[in-house]
């Protein structure tokens, strides 16, 4: 018969809300297979007869037997004719409480991965808010999406196209999205793109993965904006590359380190529309001086034109790639951030002689972009509604800054400097106070209040502390009650003078 904790423990088993779902029998298999495994019935020793658990766990004999059956044709009982039911031997079965030993030594070792892989898990990857809170930044506002107007679109494609919808796709992209992305570019971002320059991707951080892999081998060196987007810092670092920072000032990143280089890296990352997270625009004469360097270096220039759609200031400047004449520019793009995360659809516009080596990369690590997805976003940008969208929640994001700002100077006044973006979805404010960042970002958590610290995104720890304060997603009064909620939690923590 089992002891009581074993029988407690196979009771327990039955009663886990996450295994209702099983049939009895089988819970009943399971919970005596993991006693066996754990060691808890060691080889040889008899199981209860079937009638006797029966009745001691309440089911029929039949659900007993069932369990035992299945047990036995698993091997991890034997049945002896009028003896009844006995654990196996397993001899190369480490018993449990030597088991359970070697596994928590396990556990504190490191995973045997690659260098390349050990780089990626080090990172801690990307990580987003899956139900995002003021003041979490790069996020847009979903709840003002037109989505009466987006399933209509989609039950068209579904009519039209019946079932080559849920076949595979083209894995460059499906070719009405690809001529909807290259003649919206060109029009409002002033790029060079044609339909087969373009590459349809998950998201802009693929791109960049692609980029960093396809392009640089291990040990190369690329540029990189100082402070940058730790999403790019991150795809970089993980494929092997040395990651030169480059500081940023008010006209964006500063080209002299780069042109008087003497190693001659093989790329610079750039965010030149909207600098992430300072916001500033690279000047004009800067860009003109990169395309010539990457020219005459036989390098690559990494545009992430990440939220450009978003200008609340005058016309935003025409988009590196469209200025290249040497078609040494790689511009990403993603629908992250005007439309939804959800959709999961970015892009990039590659030069001509990357375009297959790239699409065949791409196959490697997903296959193809969900083809339902990009048959309605081109749908939706052929229809004008893109650009539609876009306008409509330009103004909304606006008056959200505005608001921010405002509130920000009320309630914050003791504690930081706002910055106010030309654009965006966030923005950045400099602690004047004597509160270490770490400290203000978790007493802001604390209160239901998320910030993304600058000082983690400086490479070289010369920036000043801080926070970005997304906006985009939170209304008004959403916003009001945050900044209230962080003033306090701010002066809760403040050292006192």
């Amino acid at each position: 018969m089992f002891r009581h904790s074993q029988l407690e423990s196979v009771k327990a088993w039955l009663a886990h809300p996450a295994h209702a779902a099983m049939p009895l029998h089988a819970r009943i298999q399971r919970a005596i297979r993991q006693l066996i495994l754990d060691g808890a019935i060691g080889s040889g020793k008899a199981l209860p007869a079937s009638r006797a658990l029966a009745a001691s766990l309440g089911v029929s004999r039949d659900t007993i037997e069932s369990a035992y059956a299945q047990l036995h044709a698993e091997g991890f009982i034997e049945r002896r004719v009028g003896s009844g039911s006995f654990v196996a031997e397993m001899t190369e079965f480490t018993p449990g409480h030597r088991r359970s030993k070697r596994d928590a030594l396990m556990r504190n070792q490191a995973p045997n991965l690659s260098k390349r892989g050990d780089a990626t898990f080090r990172s801690g990857g990307v990580r987003e808010i899956l139900m995002p809170r003021p003041f979490a930044p790069g996020v847009p506002d979903t709840r003002s999406f037109p989505l009466p107007l987006w399933e209509r679109l989609e039950r068209q494609v579904l009519k039209e196209t019946g079932t080559l919808a849920l076949l595979h796709g083209d894995p460059q992209g499906a070719e009405p999205l690809r001529r909807a992305i290259a003649d919206y570019v060109n029009l409002e971002r002033g790029a060079r793109a044609t339909a087969d320059r373009v590459l349809v991707l998950t998201s802009s951080q693929q791109a960049m993965t692609l980029c960093a892999n396809m392009l640089l081998d291990p040990g190369d060196r690329i540029f990189i904006e100082d402070p940058a987007y730790y999403g790019a810092r991150k795809a970089f670092d993980a494929a092997g590359l040395e990651c030169v920072p480059v500081r940023v000032d008010r006209q964006g990143i500063m080209v002299e380190p780069i042109l008087d280089d003497p190693r001659h890296a093989k790329a610079v990352s750039l965010t030149p529309s909207h600098q992430f997270p300072t916001g500033v625009t690279l000047a004009l004469d800067r860009r003109l001086a990169l395309i010539q360097w990457a020219a005459r270096n036989q390098a690559w220039i990494i545009e992430d034109d990440y939220d450009s759609e978003f200008h609340y200031a005058g016309k935003p400047t025409a988009c590196v790639q469209g200025l290249d004449p040497h078609d040494r520019t790689i511009y990403i793009g993603t629908f992250t951030k005007s439309l939804f995360p959800g959709l999961r659809i970015g892009y990039v516009i590659l030069p001509p002689p990357l375009v297959k080596p790239m699409t065949v990369a791409r196959t490697l690590l997903d296959g193809h972009t969900a083809s339902m997805a990009q048959l309605v976003l081109a749908r939706f940008m052929e229809g004008g509604h893109f650009g539609a969208h876009v306008r409509a929640m330009r103004g909304i994001y606006a008056q959200r800054l505005d608001v921010l700002s405002s509130l920000v100077r009320k309630h914050l006044s003791d504690f930081v400097e706002p910055r106010i973006p030309i654009g965006g979805l966030q923005m950045p404010c400099v602690l004047t106070c004597d509160i270490p960042e770490r400290v203000a970002v978790d007493a802001a958590r604390r209160v239901g209040v998320e910030l993304l610290g600058l000082s983690p995104l400086h490479a070289t720890g010369g920036g000043k502390a801080g926070f970005l304060m997304g906006f985009a997603a939170y209304t008004p009064a959403e916003l009001e009650v945050a900044v209230r909620k962080l003033a306090n939690a701010l002066q809760s923590v403040r050292m006192p003078t």
